[in-house]
């Protein structure tokens, strides 16, 4: 379909009607935009994919972004990107799935290509979870990075993930549940492993029946824990390794139920030794006197005496939370570490590779915290490495080869990105710096955002605690509660030396790295109060995180693909225009469109055409000389242009420019 008038009300049609024929794929300019279905849709497998490859189809569709990139990698010998983004329960995970499901059809020769999608369960089962809009949502940033030979097959990949939802081990919202693969291994542990375990029914663990959901409509989590133990065995997971994983998750969820009992007139605490305190000292290999002494007292040093601090049933508590909240993150990192080695294992990397990133979409819920503070920071940065190559780098090429050009305007996020990462007194800079103060609280740092900040267009300050940010996909309110904790992410170094002397390999390992640190007063074993395992608080780490990956998408060529939400009901054959033109206006698809229409999607040196034309007969050196020269191509693009517009001659001098028109279709 043409449209041969852009407006709003025209592409919201255009996209409602394909929607409602199950085409839920349109290409706006150099853009894939994806509707989700919430349905099964009938354009997948071998027969589309073969029909991709060999080019006898060619409407929009994910495969044919990722047989673009496969070919332009081939073609140019430039590192591809193909970036996924949108809100949460847009489509983003599944829209990753298949356009691996599209590379890994080419074959590698080993099974190589198997293992990458088999990684697909694992990490949803660790990573992802339910949220309110989203039965799937990914609570963690993935890129993964796909390695071809010189002859175009699969040889290895490698998985980057980022910024794991840790608090939703220990707490999640009424309606939701925490990750996937407790719920799987309640379900669908054999009989032997659900008694070495002990488990018990989901509404039976604090950390699950808190949120009084434990169930996702057509799903059957017995049947998804299957699913995950037959993708450890292909990724090469070993047997004992997987009994040792569910150890950690069935001592995750035992660690909820551990209780206390305060000391009578005292205001400190004891373990109670009952069945839930007896398990975790079991799963992780310790005694129960051990981590007795980890939850409830704290070591330090102070003025180089050591000190014992009896805590309260408040410290206690948070004490066990965060270590059951850093064990499970540990756990996670592992496995992506095995499926790093699993992929890697005898594969030579040729420098070729097609990256495919699914991050979290932007959230804005009825209370936002920290987690979506980060999330929607990420997704600010990603919406600039759009707006970058879509209309800067595009609009600012044509100025510089003087090209006859009328400006499109964009919203550009800078503001608010600046609102972030400004020093000294940007948000995340004023959250780390409260976050040093060991008397700060969320109050004070909520009146610190509002003494600095008030004046930055982008920010508004509200009472109590919170405060709201104009992100580029709309206003968002954050409540601080949590914040400095969250950013902090303590775990004292009590709880460092309870896994550090555990008899089980895991807890041990899990120590091992945290206690690897470059400053050498870490591995002491008693420090202040402030003690952590870390030494970089959440946030900056996540910066540095998205700093790096944004360095190696630059160094990449881009594919764009806008998963869309139709309704927020999760439901098949429901298209509410609102919500979905605030996408659009939010990603930019509008001027992207216009951008395309009145642009140059083609654009290249003399030198890259010249090599792409040298399969052309040329019948002497001579020849060749004449077919490089710059007076030859002159003389191609003035031909070329003859009958068009006089103006045109004048880009004889320039880049080779191919002139289309772009159409939504």
């Amino acid at each position: 379909m043409q449209l041969s008038y852009l407006s709003e009300p025209s592409v919201l049609y255009n996209l409602q009607y394909r929607y409602s024929q199950d085409m839920i794929y349109t290409k706006a300019g150099p853009v894939l935009v994806a509707v989700n279905p919430f349905k099964k849709v009938s354009l997948y497998g071998n027969e589309y994919i073969d029909a991709y490859r060999n080019k006898s189809m060619d409407s929009p569709h994910v495969y044919a972004i990722a047989d673009a990139a496969l070919c332009e990698m081939k073609r140019d010998e430039v590192n591809q990107s193909i970036i996924i983004s949108g809100e949460s329960g847009a489509g983003k995970t599944e829209t990753a799935k298949i356009a691996m499901q599209y590379l890994a059809s080419l074959g590698g020769g080993s099974g190589i290509e198997y293992e990458i999608l088999q990684t697909n369960p694992i990490l949803e089962a660790f990573g992802n979870a339910k949220t309110l809009r989203n039965d799937n949502s990914s609570r963690f940033g993935k890129l993964i990075e796909i390695h071809f030979s010189t002859t175009g097959r699969i040889c290895g990949a490698m998985i980057q993930t980022f910024l794991l939802e840790k608090s939703r081990v220990v707490q999640c919202a009424v309606g939701e549940r925490s990750y996937h693969i407790f719920y799987q291994l309640c379900a669908g542990a054999p009989a032997s492993l659900r008694e070495k375990l002990n488990l018990k029914k989901v509404d039976e663990y604090k950390y699950l029946k808190q949120s009084c959901c434990y169930s996702i409509a057509g799903v059957d989590d017995a049947q998804m824990f299957r699913t995950v133990t037959e993708a450890m065995d292909i990724v090469h997971i070993s047997k004992e390794d997987q009994e040792n994983v569910f150890a950690m998750v069935s001592a995750v969820l035992w660690l909820g139920d551990v209780s206390f009992t305060v000391i009578d007139n005292e205001n400190h605490v004891e373990i109670i030794a009952d069945e839930a305190s007896k398990m975790v000292a079991e799963l992780l290999g310790c005694s129960i006197e051990d981590l007795n002494l980890a939850l409830t007292k704290r070591h330090m040093k102070v003025n180089n005496e050591n000190i014992v601090q009896k805590l309260t049933l408040a410290q206690a508590t948070d004490t066990r939370d965060a270590l059951a909240k850093s064990l499970y993150a540990s756990l996670f990192e592992w496995l992506v570490e095995q499926i790093n080695k699993s992929l890697s294992v005898g594969k030579r990397r040729t420098g070729r590779s097609i990256s495919i990133l699914d991050i979290y979409g932007f959230e804005s819920f009825d209370k936002n915290s920290f987690e979506q503070f980060c999330i929607n920071y990420a997704n600010e940065r990603l919406q600039q490495h759009f707006n970058r190559h879509l209309f800067k780098l595009e609009q600012e090429e044509y100025v510089e080869d003087g090209i006859d050009w009328a400006k499109v305007d964009f919203e550009d996020n800078q503001d608010c990105l600046s609102l972030f990462e400004k020093k000294p007194l940007g948000l995340l800079s004023l959250l780390d710096e409260e976050s040093t103060f060991p008397n700060a609280t969320d109050l004070t740092f909520a009146n610190k955002l509002k003494q600095h900040l008030n004046s930055n267009s982008c920010f508004r300050g509200e009472r109590d605690k919170g405060f709201a940010v104009r992100h580029y996909a709309g206003e968002v309110a954050y409540d601080t509660s949590g914040f400095l904790e969250k950013n902090r992410d303590l775990l004292h170094m009590d709880s460092i030396q309870l896994l550090a002397k555990c008899k089980t390999f895991l807890p041990k390992m899990f120590a091992s790295k945290m206690l690897v640190q470059p400053d050498d007063s870490m591995s002491v074993p008693y420090r202040s109060s402030a003690a952590d395992s870390q030494k970089l608080s959440v946030a900056m780490k996540f910066k540095g995180q998205l700093f790096q990956l944004m360095q190696r998408l630059e160094s990449t060529t881009p594919h764009f693909i806008r998963c869309i939400k139709p309704n927020n009901l999760q439901l098949p054959a429901i298209y509410e225009q609102g919500l979905v033109l605030q996408q659009l206006k939010c990603c930019g698809v509008l001027e992207v469109v216009r951008i395309s229409r009145s642009g140059y999607p083609t654009r290249m040196t003399h030198q890259k055409f010249a090599r792409r034309m040298l399969h052309l007969k040329i019948h002497s050196v001579f020849q060749l000389q004449f077919f490089i020269s710059s007076t030859f191509y002159l003389r191609c693009i003035k031909l070329a242009t003859q009958s068009c517009s006089s103006e045109l001659d004048r880009l004889a001098n320039l880049k080779i420019l191919g002139i289309v028109l772009y159409t939504v279709f």
